[in-house]
């Protein structure tokens, strides 16, 4: 994996407008390149499809402008209800346009697309982790048990808390991925928590499924 220089600072809007289609695009390949790094020895489990209404999709019919934090770096996640605490790094494209995954050789640490928003920030921040590595179970291995109002925690560089609530968790088939409804910016700060899931294909050495948490601001706070 290659490390990419970040780009230049843009304004916020112009930053997610310019890269976000790239993104979707590249946030494929990445989702299907972390399940290579694999052993596939994590159990299937049900496929997740707990949902709370509204849709987290659909944009906000109205923004709290209190809740939207200025752009910062995630420096930590911690999701009490399946025990994930982990520190970030960041993700950046590769020279193919391809977003590198995290390092495959620590099981304790997720990634957090840095071309997009910051969490806490108007738009979907994308964070990814491993479901499993070759050594064994990851960060992520427990992220379709997740449930509606489950809470997750992400710490900033500049000192702030952004508590996200769960609206969904939900799997889908990487031959049918819906890139618009992952992807596709927000006028409302929400998160987006992306591993792979459902059955390991050995002979391609590729989970068949992607697990996507939908996750909206709740609350801001300080560490």
């Amino acid at each position: 994996m290659t490390a990419q220089k970040p780009p230049e600072p843009t304004p916020p809007d112009h930053r997610r407008s310019l890269l976000w289609p790239a993104a979707a695009v590249a946030l494929g390949a990445l989702l299907m390149y972390n399940s290579v790094e694999g052993n596939g020895t994590t159990e299937p489990h049900p496929t997740a499809v707990a949902s709370a209404e509204p849709s987290p999709a659909a944009p906000s019919p109205s923004v709290d402008r209190t809740l939207v934090l200025p752009r910062s770096t995630p420096t930590r996640i911690s999701i009490p209800a399946i025990g994930v605490n982990a520190p970030f790094t960041n993700l950046s494209l590769g020279s193919q346009g391809e977003l590198n995954p995290p390092p495959a050789d620590d099981n304790n640490l997720v990634g957090w697309y840095m071309g997009g928003a910051a969490p806490g920030q108007a738009g979907p921040a994308i964070v990814a982790g491993h479901v499993d590595t070759k050594t064994g179970p990851a960060v992520f291995m427990l992220l379709y048990a997740l449930k509606p109002g489950n809470t997750i925690d992400i710490a900033r560089e500049d000192g702030t808390v952004a508590t996200f609530k769960v609206d969904s968790v939900e799997e889908f088939s990487k031959a049918d991925f819906p890139d618009n409804r992952v992807y596709s910016d927000t006028p409302d700060p929400q998160l987006r928590l992306i591993t792979c899931g459902g059955v390991y294909d050995h002979q391609v050495k590729d989970y068949k499924d992607n697990v996507v948490v939908f996750a909206h601001l709740d609350s801001t706070g300080t560490v």
